[in-house]
């Protein structure tokens, strides 16, 4: 059966995003572009709010035809295009780009999902991750740690009855300083 990979950029002081959604001080460079699309590129679906999903969607569906565009970038525009999309709303009417709304996270609808999956499927939004989290539907993490302290916006984690023990898949440091940390949950893992 597929997983469920929550896979975020964050703070060291654990922010996805600054005051205003500002994501300015995310390091995103060549090397680890090119390693999110090797990433991205297994996944079977991509599952995100809205949010995220409009971010997205803004930018990328016609980003390789930008001149300035590297080919890095050009490469994730064609994978984001193609790979299918579920958008957790209950605000947005319809979503393009191969993505389907949904409304609600329905535990056994996410179950079935992965069940009928090839390949994993990675997760992104905090809202919806801590949702996710909560139900007791996140697999794995892929998170990536930047050398910067945001001080306020939106964190990953929020407060939440929640609690996990994980172990360490895999790590990596990148050259711009940022830290790629793959956890899972032990057997043990627990809500409180």
């Amino acid at each position: 059966m597929s997983k469920i990979v929550l896979m975020m950029n964050i703070s060291l002081d654990g922010y996805i995003e600054g005051p205003d959604h500002d994501i300015s001080w995310h390091r995103v460079d060549e090397e680890m572009h090119q390693h999110f699309n090797g990433v991205v590129r297994q996944y079977d679906a991509l599952l995100s709010g809205r949010r995220t999903y409009e971010l997205m969607a803004g930018y990328w569906p016609t980003a390789d035809a930008d001149p300035n565009i590297t080919p890095v970038g050009a490469e994730f525009a064609r994978i984001w295009r193609g790979i299918p999309k579920v958008v957790y709303s209950r605000t947005l009417q319809w979503a393009d780009w191969n993505a389907t709304v949904v409304r609600d996270v329905v535990p056994e609808a996410v179950r079935a999902l992965k069940e009928r999956s090839l390949g994993d499927l990675g997760l992104g939004g905090a809202r919806l991750a801590g949702e996710f989290l909560r139900l007791g539907l996140v697999d794995e993490y892929r998170i990536y740690v930047h050398p910067v302290i945001v001080g306020h916006g939106t964190r990953l984690f929020p407060q939440a009855d929640l609690s996990a023990s994980l172990h360490l898949l895999d790590s990596r440091s990148f050259g711009n300083g940022v830290e790629f940390l793959h956890y899972a949950p032990n057997s043990g893992r627990r809500a409180a």
